[in-house]
């Protein structure tokens, strides 16, 4: 049985590794025919270019917020300053 299990295996990952070779081959076949058609139509022949700005994606997430929060911060209080009575509190019994 685990002579069998291991062949499952092995053609598993034969057909694995075969269908990655497949598509290596698909990714290069278009890619010389995209530099064969830039060729042809005189255009130069540009590689593949992912702009990925590191910067927008913290940007994103730390991007201050269009309203002012109507509860202070712990750190933004002054000591000795009274913020008011908290009204979105019940007391438990």
């Amino acid at each position: 049985m685990s002579l069998l299990f291991r062949l499952v295996l092995l053609v598993a990952g034969l057909v694995f590794a075969a269908s990655l070779a497949v598509a290596l081959l698909a990714v290069l076949a278009l890619w010389g025919l995209r530099a064969i058609w830039a060729k042809l139509t005189g255009r130069p022949v540009v590689p593949f270019v992912m702009r990925i700005d590191p910067r927008g994606g913290f940007g994103r997430v730390y991007r201050p917020s269009a309203s002012e929060s109507r509860t202070p911060r712990a750190d933004a209080i002054q000591p000795g300053h009274n913020i008011g009575d908290v009204t979105d509190v019940e007391p438990k019994p």
